[in-house]
């Protein structure tokens, strides 16, 4: 390469050819089951680098050849991959149509938009995960709509330990309302309850003296219509994460991600990173958890039908239940009308409908890094490697051939995840066991688009319930594995903190 690393697209263009060209032609489905030569170019492409003097090679494409460069502004998460043909780009189009089409209560006359609820936290995705990016906490005396809480109980029988034991389950839910609380539902159907927050001001004194406010959340169920929960019950709150590269990280094979795995920490680090594993419903089999705040669902299909289901009450050919997470207790819910409207497919969103939204949520593109030759960006990754954040936010892999689709196919990418399990500790704990994931872990969350949330969103909300309002109280609130590099951030300079949340900023 040349001595500057000023690339010009016209140069990144023939870096990417050049790596297609090393690689094109002799890689596997996954090469993991490949020849030494290709493990080791691999190997050698994903290795943390030790030079932080100037940006790494592609390191501007987060998404590899998917990366979008369009403008940025609020739709910067809402571009197609940039590697899609043109006659692709009519399916991502529809694909988004469904994406933000608003479902309305059965009987109607729009019958392919019918059958919302009857209970649902909202009557779309895109009302979620607005601009395909990140939700945030209700603010006060306005109902929750992309913050839900999650439920469940342990298990009370030898059928549920045995379930739970092999992963046939992730969680048990409660008898009355299920797996989550709906905020919302159609007429003639009492919702299940609403969500209350109180927040408690916990400060922290950094290097130089300056103080830091976080606030810690508080939460309870409200206004319940089906009686009292579970006195066991547990609650797990949770925003809509952005959806930016999902397919890509659908595309990361097995072997890749439990590389990073040491459950028993063997290599003394202090980091122990455990996969998740949950059970398929769509390949009727034991996989590996990735997506989700504590990696329970292991594909992007059953993640969206799973969302279709519980957050909408929309029926699938994965989960056909009309009534949605209604449960046998709530019997106006279970009689109330479908949207089942003879469809081929019996359900309320059938097939073709579903595989155009995965397809447009599988090519979502993570926009392109922002300041990657700045001189503070690049003091901030060292930063942010030498405080052992690279450990668990693992910057990069490459992609297995035609897994998913062809824009995700053979990728480099930096999503800065390992996709595995992390003990965060009794500050983050929400105490809610889900699949093998105790009430302490969490999956390591993306960072990729991270510096984009306020651009999109109009808000800088983090964490699994957007407690942190900044990047730097996000830092904050980590303990447990990431204690350490917490204390690190503690006693940086205010300078090397800022330095720290350029680079953060930058991807």
């Amino acid at each position: 390469g040349p001595a500057s690393y000023a690339l010009d697209m016209k140069y990144l263009n023939f870096l990417s050819l050049f790596v297609c060209l090393i690689f094109h032609g002799s890689m596997p489905m996954s090469y993991a089951d490949s020849d030494t030569d290709d493990q080791a170019r691999v190997a050698s492409v994903i290795k943390p680098t030790t030079d932080f003097s100037r940006a790494e090679p592609f390191e501007l494409r987060p998404g590899g050849a998917t990366t979008s460069f369009n403008s940025i502004n609020t739709n910067s998460f809402s571009h197609h991959s940039a590697n899609m043909t043109f006659e692709r780009q009519l399916d991502f189009k529809i694909g988004n149509a469904i994406f933000r089409k608003s479902w309305v209560s059965s009987p109607a006359s729009t019958k392919s938009s019918d059958g919302l609820g009857p209970l649902f936290n909202a009557r779309s995705c895109q009302r979620c995960h607005l601009k395909d990016g990140r939700g945030h906490p209700p603010k006060s005396g306005v109902k929750a709509v992309s913050l839900l809480m999650r439920i469940s109980i342990p298990p009370q029988s030898e059928d549920d330990v045995t379930a739970l034991k092999k992963y046939l389950k992730s969680t048990i839910p409660e008898p009355t309302y299920g797996s989550q609380i709906q905020n919302h539902s159609v007429p003639g159907v009492p919702n299940e309850g609403e969500i209350g927050i109180q927040h408690e001001e916990i400060p922290i004194t950094l290097s130089e003296g300056e103080t830091v406010t976080l606030l810690s959340p508080s939460y309870r169920i409200e206004r319940l219509n089906y009686g009292t929960l579970h006195p066991d019950t547990m609650l797990s709150p949770r925003i809509a994460p952005a959806m930016i590269g999902i397919g890509l990280l659908e595309a990361v094979s097995r072997e890749e991600i439990l590389k990073n795995s040491d459950p028993d920490d063997s290599d003394g680090d202090g980091i122990s990173g455990r996969p998740n594993w949950v059970w398929s419903d769509e390949f009727n089999k034991v996989m590996l958890g990735r997506f989700g705040w504590k990696a329970g669902q292991p594909t992007v299909r059953q993640q969206a039908a799973g969302a279709f289901k519980g957050d909408i009450g929309i029926s699938t050919t994965l989960f056909p239940q009309h009534h949605g997470d209604c449960t046998e207790v709530q019997e106006k819910c279970r009689k109330a009308p479908h949207g089942e409207s003879g469809n081929p497919d019996n359900v309320e969103a059938e097939d073709k409908m579903f595989d155009l939204l995965l397809f447009y949520s599988r090519n979502l593109a993570v926009p392109a890094r922002r300041d990657v030759e700045s001189p503070q960006t690049l003091r901030g990754k060292r930063l942010f490697y030498e405080s052992q954040c690279a450990s668990c936010h693992v910057p990069k892999f490459v992609t297995s051939r035609d897994v998913i689709g062809s824009e995700q196919s053979f990728q480099l990418i930096w999503p800065y995840s390992d996709m595995l399990l992390h003990d965060m500790g009794p500050g983050l704990a929400d105490h809610r066991p889900e699949g093998v994931a105790s009430g302490t872990e969490w999956r390591t969350a993306p960072l990729w688009g991270i510096g984009l949330t306020e651009t999109v969103n109009e808000h800088t909300r983090f964490l699994h319930d957007g407690r942190a309002r900044n990047l730097l109280e996000a830092i904050l609130w980590h303990g447990g594995e990431a204690e350490s590099s917490k204390q690190r951030v503690v006693n940086m300079s205010p300078e090397q903190r800022s330095d720290l949340l350029a680079f953060l900023n930058s991807l």
